[in-house]
């Protein structure tokens, strides 16, 4: 990263620090107490803290104050790599608590024997990629049951089912985006989050469908490939297999139907606002500039994506100083903006300042 000015940044006066400042509180009453583990590029995980501390002393600010905020306790770094980004967002879904007529597509909690290996646990000659496994009896690892295994019922009967869908292309698709509202028969809202995979590596089926020419790479979207999916059940489902990377969920009974589903950062994600980032290399709870000038800009029409987003989730497509995912927030609208989203971009990483740093 070069050192870079507020000056320097396309769009900077025209965006809504108050709004950047409210996703950033999130963090701060998170990390406030207990800095965030600092990554390969940062930025310094205490510093943060420090900066989080002094956004909790602030009363509601002003979208003056909250841009003053950032411009005196950060200084802007440029991502030399070149940027890309796409987006997400929090599928709904009408489900069953129990399996029912209509409803056989199960979603499953995280089974007891599927744990994540620590760094020093990594047999050797294991892929350090694949941070999942089953935990043996005698203490050893071994590879878990992959996507096909699992739908054709390695997991059935242990009572791991946490809600049964219609579809299982709506079931693929919300293991994709690692999260859920869930719209049960006996009138709740279920949320339901990410809390383990298969340990499998993400396989696009996407890039395979345009590969192979069953579709062009211009519908290669999520809603072309939803599409293609549901109109070519047999070959879809041998397709959707070829992603061996199976997700599991939690229930997440604390958030509100205003709040945003739960990031890998621990804190509830706030539409346009929230990035996940490649958390091997990027210290969670940093705040970013994202400028895609290719893409509009969702609520100014006519006006190119810029704003300051807070690093609070992760993925395992995620990869690289400069990949970013956009939460675009939840439901069909949502969605639909997310799936057109694969852009270039730049980036500006904000580093905190210490104290004597003018």
């Amino acid at each position: 990263m070069s050192p870079s000015s507020f000056d320097e940044i396309p769009g900077w006066a025209d965006d809504d620090h108050r709004a950047a400042f409210a996703c950033f509180l999130q963090s701060a009453r998170l990390i406030a107490s207990a800095a965030p583990k600092t990554r390969a590029d940062g930025p310094e995980g205490t510093a943060l803290a420090g900066a989080a501390r002094l956004a909790l002393a602030m009363e509601k600010p002003s979208p003056t104050a909250a841009r003053t905020f950032f411009e005196e306790n950060f200084r802007p770094a440029r991502v030399g790599a070149d940027g890309f980004v796409t987006s997400y967002y929090e599928p709904e879904a009408e489900a069953s608590p129990v399996e029912a007529p209509g409803f056989g597509v199960p979603l499953y909690r995280r089974p007891h024997d599927l744990v994540r290996i620590r760094a020093e646990a990594m047999p050797a000659g294991w892929d350090p990629s694949v941070e999942w496994a089953r935990l043996r009896r005698d203490g050893g690892f071994e590879p878990y049951d992959d996507r096909a295994a699992i739908e054709d019922g390695a997991l059935a009967g242990r009572g791991l089912e946490i809600a049964w869908l219609a579809d299982p292309v709506d079931a693929f698709f919300i293991h994709v985006q690692g999260s859920a509202r869930l719209r049960m028969t006996d009138g709740r809202v279920l949320r339901v989050g990410f809390d383990g995979k298969s340990g499998h590596p993400y396989t696009s089926i996407g890039r395979l469908a345009v590969e192979r020419g069953l579709l062009s790479a211009e519908a290669a979207h999520k809603d072309g490939l939803e599409a293609w999916l549901k109109r070519n059940r047999a070959a879809g489902r041998l397709l959707m297999r070829e992603n061996r990377s199976h997700i599991f969920f939690r229930e997440i009974p604390c958030l509100g139907a205003a709040e945003g589903p739960m990031g890998a950062a621990e804190v509830p994600l706030t539409p346009g606002r929230s990035l996940a980032v490649d958390r091997n290399l990027r210290t969670f709870h940093a705040p970013i500039w994202v400028a895609a000038e290719g893409l509009g800009d969702p609520d100014a029409p006519g006006r190119p994506f810029r704003r300051l987003m807070i690093a609070q989730d992760t993925g395992s497509a995620i990869l690289g100083p400069a990949r970013g995912d956009l939460f675009a927030g939840w439901g069909p609208g949502a969605g639909a903006w997310a799936a057109h989203v694969r852009h270039p971009a730049a980036m500006h990483v904000l580093i905190p300042r210490s104290p004597h740093t003018p």
